[in-house]
């Protein structure tokens, strides 16, 4: 996930999200950063085919937490979406796979 319309790459962020469900109690922070480290956080997920999802109030609150960091309580309703989000994007990816067989 990350900022939208940063002013220049110097102001992009972006924040990696992990989760878990059969051993996280909610989603962590997988990786996190500005400038460069958002662009390198965002080429890798291009190349691994993670689904991005941009929403910048959220990636503000994100990227203040530590990487490993469970998202905070008050976060959760915010991060669900970016969940529903990357799930449904799974789900047409695996359907459009199946459909090319």
């Amino acid at each position: 996930m990350f900022d939208e319309k940063p002013q220049n790459k110097k102001d992009k962020k972006a924040v990696a999200l992990k989760y878990d469900s059969t051993t996280d109690d909610a989603p962590k922070i997988l990786a996190s950063g500005k400038g460069m480290i958002a662009e390198k956080i965002l080429e890798i997920a291009r190349e691994q085919n993670i689904a991005i999802y941009e929403d910048s109030p959220l990636v503000e609150a994100l990227v203040q937490l530590d990487i490993g960091q469970e998202i905070p309580a008050e976060l959760y309703k915010a991060v669900a979406e970016v969940l529903a989000f990357i799930y449904t994007v799974d789900i047409k990816q695996d359907s459009s796979a199946d459909f090319e067989k």
